[in-house]
C-alpha cells in the first residue's frame, strides 16, 4: 500500500471531482498528482453500492486505504446524501430541543450524530465537514440561517463540542466552520465578499467563543473581511487573522483548510486564491467545481504539504484505526 512516508507526500489541497465516476483524466489525477484529500458532492453520489466503489477506486489508486474522503453532510439543505438518505435535520433542531431541555437535547442529539456515521463509514467517508459554529444574528446571511445552532453563543460552543467528540468515539473527523464566524456577516460569501464591521471585543465575546476549547482536527475559514480587525484582506488571505486570532487567541492546533477558492468573495483567479490562502496559514486549500483543468493546473502549481499538516495527517491516520 505504499510507505507512510510516499502517504505524506501530498499536495496542500483538496479535490473535487465532476460526476459519479471517474474520468481516465481523474484517475490520473489521484493516482500520480498527489492530492491530499476528496470532497464529495450530491453530483457524485447516485447509489449506495456506486459511491462505495468510487471511494474504493479513489483509494486503489492513491495506494491509501486512509485517504481523506470529505463530505459536506450537515443535514437539511445542505445534504449531499440526498439520493441515499432523508436526511432534514438542521443544526437549529438540535439547538433549540438543547436549549428546552439540556439532557433530552443532547441525548437526540448524540443519537443522531452515531446513527449518521454508522452510514458515512459504509460508504467510507473519513471527515464530515461540520459542525457549523457560526452564531446566528437577526441580520445573518440566509446562507447560515437554520444550519448554525442557536443565537447563544454558549450553545453553539456547548453543541460544537460534543458534536465533535461524538464524532470521533465514532472515528470520524470533523471541520469546525467557519472560524472565525460567519453569523455576523449579512451577505452569502458564495456570491460576493462579506464586509463585517464589528470591532474585535464584540467579535471575540460572540463569533470567536464557539471556536475556542474545541479538538476538532480540521477547521475551515470564512471567507469574510472583519475591517476593523484586517481592512484589507478575508480572513482566508489574512496572515494576521490567522496567527493572531485562529491560532493564539481561539488557539486552534489542527489542520487549517480554506474554504472552497472558487467562491466570488474571492477576487483573484484559482492560482492566486491558493497561494494566497497558503501564504496566509492556510494548510490546505479547497477547490469544490470539479473542473479537470483547472485542478491539474492547481496540483502543478500548490506545494506539498508542509511538516506540520504532514504530522498532523499522520496523526489523523492514527486516530482512524
Amino acid at each position: 500500500m505504499g510507505s507512510v512516508k510516499d502517504r505524506m507526500k501530498k499536495k496542500a489541497i483538496i479535490i473535487s471531482i465532476k460526476g459519479c465516476q471517474l474520468s481516465k483524466n481523474e484517475k490520473f489525477l489521484f493516482k500520480y498528482e498527489k492530492p491530499w484529500g476528496l470532497i464529495l458532492f450530491e453530483r457524485n453520489i447516485k447509489s449506495l453500492e456506486q459511491i462505495k466503489r468510487l471511494i474504493k477506486k479513489v483509494r486503489k489508486l492513491t495506494k491509501d486505504p486512509n485517504f481523506p474522503v470529505l463530505i459536506d453532510e450537515e443535514g437539511g439543505k445542505v445534504s449531499r446524501l440526498k439520493k441515499l438518505i432523508h436526511h432534514s435535520f438542521y443544526q437549529k433542531y438540535f439547538g433549540d430541543i438543547y436549549k428546552f431541555n439540556n439532557k433530552t437535547g443532547l441525548s437526540i442529539y448524540k443519537d443522531y450524530i452515531d446513527n449518521l456515521t454508522i452510514f458515512l463509514k459504509k460508504i467510507g467517508v473519513n471527515i464530515n465537514t461540520v459542525p457549523v459554529l457560526d452564531v446566528l444574528r437577526k441580520n445573518t446571511s440566509k446562507i447560515i440561517g437554520n444550519r448554525s445552532f442557536s443565537n447563544d453563543a454558549n450553545i453553539v460552543k456547548k453543541l460544537g463540542q460534543i458534536c465533535v467528540k461524538q464524532y470521533e468515539l465514532n472515528k470520524l473527523a470533523t471541520v469546525i466552520k467557519h472560524i472565525p464566524g460567519h453569523g455576523c456577516a449579512s451577505q452569502d460569501s458564495h456570491l460576493k465578499m462579506p464586509k463585517v464591521k464589528l470591532n474585535y471585543k464584540v467579535l471575540n465575546k460572540i463569533d470567536f467563543l464557539p471556536f475556542k476549547s474545541n479538538s476538532s482536527k480540521f477547521a475551515m475559514t470564512g471567507h469574510i473581511l472583519y475591517e476593523k480587525v484586517d481592512k484589507n484582506n478575508v480572513a482566508t488571505f489574512s496572515k494576521k487573522i490567522i496567527s493572531e486570532i485562529i491560532r493564539k487567541k481561539i488557539g486552534f492546533k489542527g489542520i487549517l483548510i480554506s474554504d472552497d477558492i472558487s467562491m466570488r468573495a474571492l477576487k483573484y483567479d484559482l492560482e492566486t486564491n491558493a497561494k494566497k490562502s497558503l501564504l496566509a496559514g492556510c494548510n490546505l486549500v479547497l477547490y469544490c467545481a470539479g473542473n479537470y483543468k483547472e485542478t491539474y493546473k492547481l496540483l502543478k502549481k500548490v506545494p506539498f504539504i508542509d511538516k506540520f499538516t504532514a504530522k498532523k495527517t499522520s496523526e489523523f491516520y492514527k486516530f482512524l484505526r
